[in-house]
């Protein structure tokens, strides 16, 4: 694969797109795959139904609760020890050591991390969450992270080499991505076969229940590497977009919190060593790290 050339063009285009929208093992960590949602009791209201702790709150509560990925390996996934592993979740402890709380890990899907906000669920979504004008609207973004494009995997006896040739064919999606909405928009003759999770999402895949699998191309190539028989022959689509972390529509104090930490963490290259310690075994040569990470936001 030429995913090294791919990211480099997706770099360069990526420094013309201006984004309105703009870790370390401290904390401990807790798995909550159901933790419920905060009262109004206990956190700051937007005027609406949406409810959320300040940033003095969640200092006062003692516990940090950020959403990640428990299915999306390298970026949030649970090991064989039943512990979190990733790169949104080395940046999630590296949050709540800063800040001085204890840090609880809640498994978020795709198609929940909006309402996972909204809802008090949690105070921050780390889950690979791609910046969208559509989100924004109902989210507040942070600083991005990360660069990435959407890809396509598909087996190696059918590559799929364009997004053309899907037509008339099974796409694998999961719920409440991009690309979902991507080739729902562009790709009406694409049959979308939906997932709630990446998990069952793969598992079509390797069972024939689709012709190909689509989600950020990060991704997709992490998962061909080691999976043998599938070929990601689509490296990049769509648009430039970046990852960022997600706040609670209003809520000012944590979301500029953020924005100085991730602005400071670039004075010690956080996010490459965040790449070194996480992805670097999974892409090898593959894929240069300057091409995909981004340091205190500067796209």
């Amino acid at each position: 694969m030429k995913f090294r050339k791919i990211l480099s063009v997706i770099a360069a285009a990526a420094v013309a797109v201006s984004l309105a929208a703009c870790g370390g093992n401290g904390g401990g960590t807790t798995a909550d795959n159901n933790s419920g949602g905060a009262s109004a009791d206990n956190g700051g209201s937007t005027g609406g139904s949406s409810i959320y702790r300040t940033l003095d709150e969640i200092k006062e509560a003692g516990s940090l609760k950020i959403g990640v990925f428990s299915d999306k390996n390298p970026f949030g996934y649970v090991d064989n020890n039943g512990e979190y592993q990733g790169y949104d979740v080395y940046f999630a402890r590296r949050l709540a050591e800063d800040l001085g709380t204890e840090l609880e890990l809640v498994s978020v899907e795709a198609a929940n991390r909006v309402e996972f906000l909204e809802t008090g669920k949690v105070d921050i979504i780390l889950a690979n969450f791609t910046v969208t004008a559509e989100r924004a609207e109902k989210v507040d973004f942070a600083l991005p992270y990360m660069k990435v494009a959407l890809g396509v995997v598909s087996p190696d006896s059918a590559v799929i080499t364009s997004a053309e040739e899907l037509n008339g064919k099974s796409l694998i999606v999961v719920k409440g991505t991009t690309a979902e909405t991507y080739f729902t928009d562009n790709y009406p003759d694409v049959k979308l076969v939906k997932f709630d999770e990446y998990n069952e999402a793969y598992s079509a895949l390797q069972d024939g229940r689709g012709d190909a699998f689509s989600t950020d191309n990060t991704e997709v190539l992490a998962w061909a590497m080691q999976n043998p028989g599938f070929t990601v022959g689509v490296e990049s689509l769509g648009s430039i977009d970046t990852i960022a972390p997600a706040v609670t529509k209003g809520n000012e104090t944590l979301l500029n919190w953020i924005n100085d930490e991730i602005t400071a963490l670039a004075g010690e290259s956080f996010f490459h060593a965040d790449y070194d310690a996480t992805l670097a075994s999974v892409y090898g040569d593959a894929v240069d790290k300057e091409n995909l990470v981004v340091e205190g936001g500067a796209v």
